[in-house]
């Protein structure tokens, strides 16, 4: 490929990236597409007025402008923690890359095009390869560039996770002292209870813990069987008993038999009453409670200290009986995974691996097929019959520079949702879990699909030639990647500055939305709010972030692109934060560990595949100088995880204590308690499902456009928004950098005096 070829990619991605752009900013002036670009600010209660109609069909930057200012205090209130992190990751990659774009400008790219002696061409008609590693000879002594602007971007990737890892796990901290009571810190669930001929689960439960946790143990919830088997068998029991009850009255004596004409009986009636009402009322009414017990429960403790001191401890010399584990918020709980026995847990967490390496050694196929319109060379040797069409110089231009990457992606649309569907089969117990797990699979699977087969084949016959001499794969390795440097900038091109544009189009809601609208006549705002993808787009910025650190001194030409993109991400994504995406549950920031992982993985893959591609070039100092970078990369790792991962594992018990003296003297904990009555109500299936109920769309009052919902000005609504996990002020002076943090729950009580905030003392003394 060459720069034409590429700079015919960029244009096709430019235009298509303008025209999207341009679109959403028409789009989301118009009255009928609120509830699709503005979800969130519906869901919060703004609007205005319009100034002038005619604005509402000029593309405008408007949008871009409101993205940028708002500061990050905003997005933690309007997004949570997890918002403030996806937004840190976007920000360190612009930061690092921004580095690592000027060092390998200016001291890689000039030793990777003049590596060797040739004539060189007019710059737009030369090869990408002239601007790789590729390029310069083997047993250069300029090879030592390479070598240090390796170890520059180390350094600097290094020094800016850390200080990143440090400052977001200050913010986890005080978003556990500065949020409002968390009621899950009170509560753990617990599963597989043993089974009792003389007594119920409920009994069990509250005898168990009444004898072993007598001095902290508060109350339970008991889990119950209500999923649509059990519903109806409820329904078919429920009707039986009416049957039987009918069929009973109807023999006594005085009654009109049921072959006479006229009037119908009595017991007719009652039997068409009963049933005609079976579905009106609770399913379950007359049966007993104890046949639909579940062996699981919330169980409620007296003190947060209690409740993970409880979620912690073996219970039984079992460990089968007893499992505990600290619940999740009362909205972030996934019901239909607590009802999952806890022995299956372990089998379907296997099932459900084997499957993922199933699917990824199936996706080989298509993305082997992919590369091979790469190489036009073998194509026409496949399909003789395209000779003649690939003469064209602008065909050959996209079906090499463009078609490829965006195969790969229309073919990785379906890998997010499947891998989702794993995540839920595995059983975690809450909604965050089940998304951060999601996470983890789709980052796996797009780095193997799109980075290693890719680079270990041009075709499929050629990639099954490279898995059957598995010795080799580390040199194959120095060899192919700087060969698929190209691929992969086309790749950020169409994966990554299309995606954007799609993702502030919103597709699939605004298809929804117009069908509602104009075929079905429905003017109601009914379309539920979504939640952020973080399962899909934290992956999207891994993977750039790995292609980006292992290419960078081997096909520097890359980072420019991955640059632009990182900046439209920036402000695509904090737009859809503000406006578009609803926080229905929060998991405390546990996507940047993620991200921590990713990147220091990335950077060890980077030294690896320059170690080897040193040997190939027979730089020996080079190549030695690689294995101390190699071990000091090794122990930064080490260290971050001894210093800070435990604060996103476990919640430690020296600031659960100070929170719960904090409450007691404010006098909180009876206010509490209360709470936890009613937090773990289970949903039945008679009635809607928690997300129905507190879908801020479904108000048939709410009037106003896109520009009404811009200005800010509130509006009124007869229902609630969805469930949020605000901060309170205490946070935001922590953040801004005040030293003492009030509390204003403690103004339930104003005769108590001020008492002192050890929570906070406690992180400065730990140096956060």
């Amino acid at each position: 490929m060459d720069i034409v070829a590429l700079l015919t990619s960029a244009g096709i991605n430019i235009a298509v990236c303008v025209v999207i752009f341009s679109l959403y900013s028409i789009l989301r002036k118009q009255p009928s597409n609120v509830n699709v670009y503005f979800a969130r600010r519906l869901a919060s209660q703004y609007s205005r007025q319009v100034d002038f109609w005619l604005e509402r069909f000029v593309p405008s930057p408007g949008w871009i402008l409101k993205a940028w200012e708002t500061s990050e205090n905003e997005i933690l209130a309007i997004g949570g923690l997890d918002a403030v992190v996806f937004v840190r990751i976007v920000v360190f990659s612009i930061r690092v890359f921004s580095i690592t774009g000027v060092i390998c400008t200016v001291l890689v790219l000039p030793v990777n095009y003049y590596g060797k002696d040739r004539l060189h061409k007019h710059i737009p008609l030369e090869s990408l390869d002239v601007f790789t590693i590729e390029n310069v000879e083997e047993g250069s002594k300029w090879l030592w560039a390479h070598c240090l602007a390796l170890y520059i971007i180390t350094l600097a990737a290094c020094t800016l996770l850390y200080f990143e890892y440090k400052s977001i796990t200050k913010l986890r901290l005080l978003h556990i002292t500065g949020s409002p009571p968390s009621l899950s810190h009170f509560t753990i669930l617990v599963r597989s209870i043993p089974w009792s001929i003389s007594e119920s689960y409920c009994d069990t439960v509250n005898k168990f813990f009444s004898q072993y946790h007598a001095s902290t143990y508060l109350s339970h919830q008991m889990i119950y069987k209500c999923g649509k088997v059990q519903k109806l068998k409820d329904g078919a029991e429920h009707m039986c008993k009416v049957l039987k009850d009918s069929s009973e009255n109807s023999c006594k004596p005085g009654v009109v038999p049921c072959c006479c004409l006229g009037n119908s009986t009595d017991s007719f009636k009652m039997v068409s009453n009963e049933m005609g009402s079976i579905h009106e009322r609770t399913c379950y009414t007359d049966i007993d409670t104890r046949k639909r017990e579940f062996p699981a429960a919330f169980v409620f403790f007296k003190s947060r200290y209690a409740a993970l001191m409880a979620a912690q401890t073996l219970q039984t010399s079992n460990p089968m009986l007893w499992a505990t584990d600290m619940a999740p918020e009362p909205h972030d709980v996934h019901w239909s995974n607590i009802r999952v026995p806890y022995r299956q847990i372990w089998i379907r967490k296997m099932a459900t691996f084997s499957a993922t390496i199933a699917f990824m050694l199936v996706f080989i196929v298509p993305v082997g097929l992919v590369q091979g319109l790469t190489q036009l060379e073998k194509l026409q040797k496949m399909f003789p019959f395209l000779a003649g069409v690939l003469k064209n110089q602008y065909v050959r231009r996209v079906v090499t520079g463009y078609l490829p990457s965006v195969i790969l992606v229309l073919f990785l649309c379906f890998v997010p949702p499947l891998m989702m569907l794993f995540s839920t089969v595995e059983g975690p117990i809450s909604r965050s879990g089940r998304k951060k797990s999601a996470c983890w699979k789709v980052l796996y699977f797009t780095i193997w699909n799109v980075f290693f087969i890719n680079v270990l084949t041009g075709s499929l016959i050629s990639q099954l030639s490279v898995f059957s001499s598995l010795k080799e794969l580390p040199a194959t390795l120095a060899k192919a990647v700087p060969a698929q440097g190209t691929f992969f900038t086309t790749y950020i091109l169409s994966s990554g500055w299309a995606s954007l544009g799609f993702e502030l189009l919103q597709v699939c809601p605004l298809l929804y939305n117009l069908f509602q609208r104009f075929l079905l006549r429905v003017k109601d705002d009914t379309l539920n709010g979504i939640t952020f993808p973080y399962h899909t787009e934290v992956p999207r910025l891994l993977l750039f972030g790995f292609l980006g650190f292992t290419c960078s001194i081997l096909a520097p030409l890359m980072l420019p692109f991955l640059l632009i993109y990182f900046f439209l991400a920036y402000l695509v994504y904090r737009n859809q934060i503000i406006n578009v995406y609803i926080t229905k549950y929060d998991s405390g920031g546990q996507y940047w560990p993620i991200a921590h992982n990713a990147t220091v993985c990335s950077l060890l893959f980077a030294q690896l595949i320059a170690l080897g591609v040193f040997g190939l070039k027979r730089s020996t100092v080079s190549a030695g100088f690689i294995a101390p970078l190699l071990i000091v990369t090794i122990l930064f790792h080490q260290y971050c995880r001894k210093r800070f991962l435990p604060v996103f594992r476990s919640n430690s018990a020296q600031i659960l204590i100070d929170l719960d003296k904090k409450d007691e003297q404010c006098g909180r904990m009876e206010e509490i308690y209360e709470q936890l009555r009613s937090a773990y109500k289970q949903p039945m299936p008679h009635a809607p499902s928690p997300s129905e109920c507190s879908s801020p769309l479904e108000d048939k009052g709410i009037a106003g456009t896109s520009e009404d919902i811009e200005k800010g000005v509130v509006i009124k609504q007869t229902r609630p928004g969805p469930i949020h996990r605000t901060l309170s002020p205490a946070l935001d002076i922590s953040v801004l950098g005040g030293n003492q943090v009030s509390d204003p729950a403690c103004t339930l009580n104003k005769n108590i005096p001020d008492v002192p905030d050890p929570v906070h003392e406690h992180l400065i003394k730990d140096g956060l």
